[in-house]
Protein backbone atom coordinates (compact mmCIF):
# COMPACT_ATOMS: atom_id res chain seq x y z
CA UNK A 1 0.00 0.00 0.00
CA UNK A 2 1.32 3.36 -1.03
CA UNK A 3 -0.28 5.69 1.82
CA UNK A 4 0.18 9.29 2.80
CA UNK A 5 1.43 10.29 6.12
CA UNK A 6 1.13 13.01 8.24
CA UNK A 7 3.51 11.85 10.85
CA UNK A 8 6.34 12.51 7.86
CA UNK A 9 7.63 15.69 6.60
CA UNK A 10 6.91 16.45 3.02
CA UNK A 11 8.99 15.67 0.51
CA UNK A 12 10.13 12.45 2.44
CA UNK A 13 8.96 9.06 2.67
CA UNK A 14 9.19 5.47 4.28
CA UNK A 15 9.41 1.90 3.44
CA UNK A 16 8.34 -0.72 6.08
CA UNK A 17 7.04 -4.33 5.92
CA UNK A 18 4.84 -4.08 9.23
CA UNK A 19 3.62 -1.82 12.07
CA UNK A 20 0.41 -0.09 13.40
CA UNK A 21 -1.85 1.58 11.41
CA UNK A 22 -1.33 4.57 13.53
CA UNK A 23 -4.60 6.28 13.01
CA UNK A 24 -4.42 6.16 8.93
CA UNK A 25 -8.25 4.51 8.43
CA UNK A 26 -6.40 3.50 5.38
CA UNK A 27 -3.91 1.12 6.90
CA UNK A 28 -6.37 0.41 9.66
CA UNK A 29 -8.98 -1.26 6.42
CA UNK A 30 -5.94 -2.96 5.16
CA UNK A 31 -5.18 -4.46 8.50
CA UNK A 32 -8.57 -5.28 9.81
CA UNK A 33 -8.88 -6.78 5.84
CA UNK A 34 -5.64 -9.16 6.18
CA UNK A 35 -6.11 -9.66 9.59
CA UNK A 36 -2.72 -8.93 10.54
CA UNK A 37 -0.28 -5.85 10.61
CA UNK A 38 2.52 -8.24 8.44
CA UNK A 39 2.37 -6.36 4.97
CA UNK A 40 4.30 -3.45 2.75
CA UNK A 41 3.45 -0.27 2.75
CA UNK A 42 5.33 2.55 1.64
CA UNK A 43 4.35 6.03 3.62
CA UNK A 44 4.91 9.30 1.72
CA UNK A 45 4.91 12.24 4.09
CA UNK A 46 2.41 14.98 3.38
CA UNK A 47 2.78 16.24 7.16
CA UNK A 48 4.26 19.95 7.77
CA UNK A 49 7.38 20.87 8.92
CA UNK A 50 6.35 22.13 12.51
CA UNK A 51 8.71 22.59 14.88
CA UNK A 52 8.79 21.07 18.29
CA UNK A 53 7.34 23.92 20.30
CA UNK A 54 4.41 24.30 17.83
CA UNK A 55 3.58 20.63 17.59
CA UNK A 56 3.61 20.77 21.97
CA UNK A 57 1.46 23.91 21.74
CA UNK A 58 -1.44 22.72 19.69
CA UNK A 59 -1.48 19.46 22.79
CA UNK A 60 1.09 16.98 20.48
CA UNK A 61 -1.25 16.61 17.76
CA UNK A 62 -0.46 17.34 13.87
CA UNK A 63 -2.95 19.08 11.81
CA UNK A 64 -5.43 15.86 10.57
CA UNK A 65 -8.42 15.80 8.29
CA UNK A 66 -8.97 19.24 7.54
CA UNK A 67 -5.34 19.89 6.49
CA UNK A 68 -5.64 16.58 4.04
CA UNK A 69 -8.48 17.58 2.54
CA UNK A 70 -7.61 21.51 1.58
CA UNK A 71 -5.75 21.95 -1.92
CA UNK A 72 -2.14 21.73 -1.60
CA UNK A 73 -0.40 24.76 -2.31
CA UNK A 74 1.71 25.64 -6.12
CA UNK A 75 5.06 24.65 -3.95
CA UNK A 76 3.96 21.83 -2.01
CA UNK A 77 2.59 19.86 -5.09
CA UNK A 78 5.92 20.24 -6.95
CA UNK A 79 7.86 18.79 -3.48
CA UNK A 80 5.20 15.74 -3.98
CA UNK A 81 6.38 15.71 -7.84
CA UNK A 82 10.17 15.29 -6.68
CA UNK A 83 8.78 12.50 -3.66
CA UNK A 84 6.67 10.38 -6.19
CA UNK A 85 9.46 10.10 -8.56
CA UNK A 86 11.82 8.46 -6.03
CA UNK A 87 8.31 6.64 -4.89
CA UNK A 88 8.20 4.62 -8.57
CA UNK A 89 12.00 4.02 -8.19
CA UNK A 90 11.34 2.66 -4.54
CA UNK A 91 8.22 0.19 -5.63
CA UNK A 92 10.55 -0.75 -9.11
CA UNK A 93 13.01 -1.80 -6.71
CA UNK A 94 10.87 -3.69 -4.21
CA UNK A 95 9.74 -5.78 -7.30
CA UNK A 96 13.12 -6.34 -8.49
CA UNK A 97 15.55 -7.11 -5.30
CA UNK A 98 12.96 -7.03 -2.46
CA UNK A 99 11.70 -4.72 0.40
CA UNK A 100 14.84 -5.01 2.37
CA UNK A 101 16.59 -3.96 -0.50
CA UNK A 102 14.57 -1.13 -0.59
CA UNK A 103 14.55 -0.26 2.63
CA UNK A 104 18.62 -0.35 2.57
CA UNK A 105 18.43 2.31 -0.44
CA UNK A 106 15.73 4.71 0.64
CA UNK A 107 14.83 4.75 3.95
CA UNK A 108 18.30 6.74 4.17
CA UNK A 109 17.57 10.24 5.63
CA UNK A 110 19.73 11.56 3.27
CA UNK A 111 17.92 10.04 0.16
CA UNK A 112 14.42 10.89 1.41
CA UNK A 113 13.88 14.63 1.68
CA UNK A 114 14.71 17.23 -0.89
CA UNK A 115 17.90 19.92 0.70
CA UNK A 116 18.87 17.33 3.64
CA UNK A 117 22.24 15.71 3.40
Amino acid sequence: MIQDELDLPLGSFKIRERGSPAGHNGARSVTGALGSQEWLRIRIGVGLDLPPEAIEASGGRRPGRDYLLSPMRKADLAVLDEVLDRVATATRRILSDGPAAAMNEFNRREKNAPGEE
